[in-house]
C-alpha cells in the first residue's frame, strides 16, 4: 500500500533520514520506534507530504505522492501536538474539518462519544486540557473512516480509560484491514496493537520485523525488553528485510 524508497532528508549537516525503504500493507499495525532525532517525524511528515526529501521517492497503491495530493484523503492523522484555533470551540474545530473534506459525508463519531467529548463540544479550544485536546485530535484523525491512520504518540496525556477506549478502536479498524502508523517513547501502550516494528536510529534503518520474529529471536514476549534486547544486539542496519 505504501512504498518508500530510498528516501534522504537532511536539515543542513544533520541527516534526518539516511536512504531509507520501506514497505507497508493494510491490516499491518506499524510502530515506528527510536530514540528522539532518529527521523521518526520527518518519515511521517514525509508521507503525509509536508516534508520534501531531497531524494527517494513514496507510493501510495502504486502511486508517486510529489505528483498527486489526493492521496491525502486516505489517511487520518493525530499529532502528537494538535494545534487549533484559540477562539473556536470543540464544535466549530470538527465542523470546520468537515467543510474542509467536502469528499467525505459519512462520519465515524465513536470516539466523539466514548471519548465524552459531545459533552464538552462548547468549550473553546484555549480552555482545554492536554488529556481533553489530545481526545480532539483523536476524534478528528478517525472521523473520516480513512484507510491510513498515523498516529503520533496517540495515548500522550489521555488517562486510563481514555487510552484503552482509543486502543480498543485502533484495533477495531485493523480489523477492517486498515493500516495504522503508530509512534510511543511508553511501549507498554502499544502491546497488543502492534504487529510490525521500524527501529530507526540516527535517520538509518536498523530493523523492520514482525513482533513474533522479534521475539523469536530475542526469547522476549514483553515489547519493551524486546526492544531493548534487539538494541543490545546491535542488528547490522542491512539486516531489515522481512
Amino acid at each position: 500500500m505504501i512504498q518508500i524508497e530510498k528516501l534522504t532528508k537532511s536539515y543542513g549537516r544533520f541527516k534526518a533520514l539516511d536512504n531509507v525503504s520501506l514497505g507497508f500493507d493494510k491490516g499491518q499495525a506499524v510502530s515506528l520506534l527510536g530514540p528522539n532525532g532518529s527521523g521518526k517525524t520527518t518519515l511521517i511528515k514525509s508521507i503525509l507530504g509536508l516534508v520534501i526529501p531531497e531524494t527517494g521517492l513514496i507510493k501510495i497503491d502504486g502511486n508517486s505522492i510529489s505528483s498527486d495530493c489526493s492521496y491525502r484523503s486516505m489517511i487520518g492523522y493525530m499529532p502528537q501536538i494538535g494545534r487549533y484555533p484559540d477562539n473556536m470551540t470543540i464544535e466549530q474545530v470538527i465542523n470546520m474539518i468537515k467543510e474542509i473534506r467536502k469528499d467525505c459525508t459519512v462520519y465515524d463519531d465513536d470516539l466523539i462519544k466514548g471519548l465524552g467529548i459531545d459533552k464538552v463540544k462548547n468549550k473553546s479550544m484555549r480552555n482545554l486540557s492536554g488529556g481533553t485536546r489530545q481526545k480532539v485530535s483523536a476524534c478528528l484523525a478517525f472521523l473520516f473512516s480513512p484507510e491510513v491512520l498515523i498516529l503520533d504518540e496517540p495515548t500522550a496525556g489521555l488517562d486510563p480509560l481514555s487510552t484503552e477506549l482509543l486502543k480498543e478502536k485502533i484495533m477495531s479498524e485493523l480489523s477492517k484491514d486498515k493500516l495504522v502508523l503508530m509512534t510511543s517513547h511508553v511501549l507498554s501502550d502499544l502491546e497488543g496493537l502492534t504487529s510490525h516494528i521500524v527501529y530507526l536510529q540516527d535517520g538509518k534503518l536498523m530493523f523492520y520485523k514482525t513482533v513474533v520474529e522479534l521475539q523469536d529471536v530475542t526469547g522476549e514476549t514483553k515489547l519493551n525488553k524486546v526492544v531493548a534486547r534487539m538494541m543490545q544486539y546491535q542488528l547490522p542496519v542491512n539486516d531489515h528485510v522481512l
